[in-house]
């Protein structure tokens, strides 16, 4: 039986709801993202569009990326806070949402853990995708963004945008070793044992072998408590650039609706430039696919102050970006036509080929002209840069988090 103060916490969240005006099919469409968190390509092109104008700045459509981030901003949104009983009623909404869509597990699961029934679980949970479509819509139409609070500061997201990142080469194949040899004894728990296919050689990367080991470390198990007992398959491969690490398990029946990644992985996965994607197939099998870059993405920086192209390496580097220098146009243009990098960040007052001049070389010659171009410099003139060109402005003095965000806006990451 529903208690008096969780029928007051239920009907102040309709309540919410009807506040907003919130369409039933922008409600649909917040439970189909949280379903697919996991799934970044998902996201992509996941048609959530918000009713009316959006709000100054901000695209109808939201990039999948960004949209993760957004909706795990909305889930804190329903964090009642620290010192909370986590069986507490008005904690309940917040709980399902986390153990469910954030950590994978399935309802029935969840319903245990938090001591309620199968049926008031699925009550709650949709009570739950509620207040995060209404905490969704507000995020979104709301400008500027409310000041975060002390939940919203402790974080998933928050701790994500404090992480850096420290690439040195490390070898893949010890990598997992070391991740499976963490996760050993609950698969003997569970009666799974690992079948495991590595190169005869050192897989060599340059990563963070911190993050990277977290990222593994919470693969593996989330693999064995979704798998049923038996063998599960781990082949680690180089095709090109890339090192393809897949496993292959056959999922419990209640776990075919959970994700194979939860949301902290895949936010970690997205830090370190790697993809995931989950595959299940027609004969039950789970195929779990992550795609490590053997090489990150390339970026030429183009300035004469020898001062900022240290900064830049070194906020670019920590991210696992292969830094090219130039302090000069001419130097900047060789160069671009030799390396063809994954992105350029031009100065514009340079002497000798000033950054006005050289931007519209690359673009006349055809092996650059579709090389991304971010247009840093103290000369504020954004449309200028644009009609030249330009993927993207940044006014300096530039922070590390202007240059990163303008480099995942483009496509750089």
């Amino acid at each position: 039986m529903v208690v008096e103060d969780d029928q007051q916490d239920i009907q102040e969240y309709d309540d919410a709801v009807k506040k907003e005006g919130l369409p039933h099919t922008f409600i649909e469409q917040v439970k189909g993202t949280l379903e697919h968190l996991y799934d970044l390509h998902y996201l992509q092109r996941y048609p959530v569009v918000w009713a009316g104008e959006p709000a100054a700045g901000r695209p109808v459509e939201i990039g999948g990326q960004r949209l993760r981030q957004e909706l795990a901003a909305a889930i804190e949104t329903l964090n009642p806070g620290a010192g909370v009983p986590f069986r507490a009623p008005h904690a309940r909404l917040y709980n399902l949402i986390r153990l469910h869509y954030v950590q994978g597990m399935t309802i029935q699961e969840a319903a245990r853990d938090l001591g309620i029934s199968l049926r008031q679980a699925y009550r709650d949970l949709r009570r739950g995708e509620k207040g995060v479509a209404a905490a969704l819509w507000a995020r979104c139409s709301i400008s500027p963004p409310p000041e975060a609070s002390a939940v919203q500061l402790s974080s998933v997201q928050e701790e994500m945008a404090r992480l850096e990142t420290h690439p040195q080469p490390t070898d893949v194949c010890l990598l997992l070793q070391h991740a499976q040899e963490a996760v050993e004894r609950l698969a003997q728990q569970r009666g799974v044992c690992f079948c495991v296919r590595t190169p005869p050689k050192a897989v060599i990367v340059s990563l963070d072998p911190v993050v990277a080991r977290q990222v593994l470390v919470g693969m593996l198990s989330q693999a064995v408590r979704q798998a049923q007992a038996g063998t599960l398959d781990l082949a680690l491969t180089v095709e090109g650039e890339e090192v393809l690490l897949t496993l292959r398990y056959d999922p419990e029946p209640e776990a075919a609706e959970s994700p194979a990644v939860n949301l902290v992985v895949a936010q970690l996965v997205d830090r370190l430039g790697w993809t995931v994607s989950q595959e299940d197939r027609l004969s039950g099998a789970r195929v779990v696919t992550l795609r490590i870059m053997a090489r990150g993405p390339s970026v030429l920086v183009i300035d004469d102050n020898e001062g900022l192209v240290k900064l830049l390496d070194r906020y670019l580097t920590d991210h696992a970006y292969r830094v090219i220098a130039a302090t000069s146009g001419q130097e900047g243009l060789r160069l671009a036509q030799e390396l063809l990098p994954d992105a350029i960040v031009l100065d514009v007052m340079m002497p000798g080929m000033d950054g006005w001049e050289l931007l519209q070389r690359l673009r006349a010659e055809p092996r650059t002209t579709k090389i991304p171009v971010v247009i840093c410099s103290v000369i504020h003139d954004p449309d200028l840069a644009q009609s030249l060109g330009a993927s993207a402005f940044l006014p300096k003095p530039v922070s590390r988090d202007d240059v990163l965000q303008a480099l995942r806006r483009i496509g750089v990451m």
